[in-house]
């Protein structure tokens, strides 16, 4: 008989599967585009943008040329394509120019060539070129506080979308009259082609009103300049159904179901019954946690409604409205709440991260809770509830020595959480 796979070791095991399944050396290379009579031309944003460009010139018969642009650390070499670095998740002026001589490459083209889009998570700080009237400034003050406000990454896309120059569908239609084809590697609840990096070549249904409603919504103050450009409708975007969009093409490539699939695959290698509860899960991270604990005790408790030992997986992108000055994300706030909730219950171990690597600000992308985190943690002299109250994920596990540190993914296909309940009765490897 097999010696069980310790709990640690096999949600860090699972949490990497979820990644590799989302490689662009992986994805990239089946949704490539037939080659045109005309010129290949390769664009792109994203944290795994440059991994994808390297994946297409690896695997692309012909001539390309091109320029992507990916997050500071998520560098890949490349021969034929420019890779340019710039600041995610608040835009930078590096991320301005990238998208200023991206629109130049693609600007001229004919109906002969063929534009490859490579976009993912991340794309929407990275692509950053406001519209005339709007400055930069403008739009890294608004990120902040979008970012602190607990608005859902559709919300926040769509305000984005209404002060770009480049996104909401823009930059499709730059590229008219040529083909456009998109690959995309998904970090948005729904895999929402708008969503992902705010749609810069999909058309948008949404309007400067419904910008306006969500500003509104959150109480975030606008500088003159941005109220001028949504109120006058000068920022509205590309809508689905428009001419130059007509010869467009998407396709997603990498989700977070495909990576809890392949998570699921690990557990049910090891002897562990997975069962993925949704990729889309939304909300407030703590509040996530609370619900995730309540049913992880009524698995570990009453058998009910899995019996253990099984593990509980889940994808998509919580919120955190920011209250205190710790140092969090949302994987990490969504963890410790649920370990609050949880209260040292016995064979229950969880692991939650952000399969790009970075939890919020910090080149951390998780952290691991086992039965006696609450117990170690008091023996330091933390105070659980305090630090979930002051959003300090991060410092918590930290001080534990339980962060998940990965390095840049060069992927991004969102949150990982994955909790493990194990069998009372299974000996001490499951406990």
């Amino acid at each position: 008989m097999s010696t069980p796979t310790p709990p640690r070791q096999l949600l860090q095991a699972m949490f990497h599967a979820a990644i590799e399944a989302a490689q662009p050396a992986h994805c990239v290379p089946p949704h490539l585009p037939a080659p045109p009579r005309g010129r290949l031309v390769v664009i792109g944003a994203g944290k795994a943008s440059a991994a994808m460009a390297r994946a297409v010139e690896d695997n692309w018969p012909g001539p390309l040329s091109g320029l992507v642009v990916t997050r500071y650390g998520y560098k890949v070499p490349c021969d034929r394509i420019t890779i340019v670095e710039a600041a995610h998740p608040v835009p930078d002026a590096a991320g301005m120019d990238a998208a200023q001589r991206i629109l130049a490459l693609v600007g001229g083209l004919s109906a002969d060539d063929t534009v490859l889009c490579l976009i993912s998570g991340g794309g929407s700080a990275l692509l950053a070129l406001p519209l005339a009237g709007v400055t930069l400034e403008d739009k890294q003050a608004l990120n902040r506080a979008l970012l602190k406000s607990g608005a859902s990454i559709g919300e926040m896309n769509c305000v984005r979308r209404h002060l770009s120059a480049i996104k909401g569908g823009r930059l499709a239609a730059a590229c008219h009259p040529a083909k456009v084809v998109t690959l995309l590697i998904s970090d948005v609840p729904g895999d929402r082609p708008g969503d992902i990096a705010s749609g810069p070549t999909v058309g948008d249904a949404s309007t400067c009103d419904d910008a306006l409603a969500i500003v509104r919504r959150y109480g975030i103050a606008l500088p003159e300049r941005i109220r001028a450009v949504l109120e006058s409708g000068r920022g509205e975007s590309v809508k689905p159904g428009d001419a130059r969009l007509a010869n467009t093409e998407t396709r997603l490539i990498a989700t977070p179901q495909m990576a809890l699939e392949a998570a699921a695959q690990v557990a049910r290698a090891a002897g562990v019954t997975p069962h993925i509860l949704g990729d889309s899960i939304e909300g407030e991270a703590r509040d996530v946690g609370k619900v995730m604990a309540g049913i992880a005790l009524q698995v570990a408790q009453r058998g009910q409604p899995f019996a253990p030992p099984c593990v509980l997986l889940s994808g998509g992108e919580t919120t955190v409205t920011v209250r205190g000055d710790g140092r969090g994300g949302r994987n990490v706030e969504f963890l410790l709440a649920l370990g609050v909730a949880l209260d040292g219950q016995a064979a229950t171990h969880a692991l939650a991260g952000d399969t790009d690597g970075v939890d919020g600000l910090e080149e951390i992308a998780g952290a691991y809770l086992a039965p006696d985190t609450l117990q170690r943690a008091w023996a330091q002299g933390l105070r659980p509830k305090d630090s979930l109250d002051n959003n300090d994920g991060h410092g918590f596990f930290q001080a534990l020595g339980d962060s998940i540190v990965t390095g840049p993914t060069l992927t991004n296909v969102n949150d990982f959480r994955a909790i493990f309940i194990g069998d009372p009765a299974g000996g001490p490897a499951r406990a």
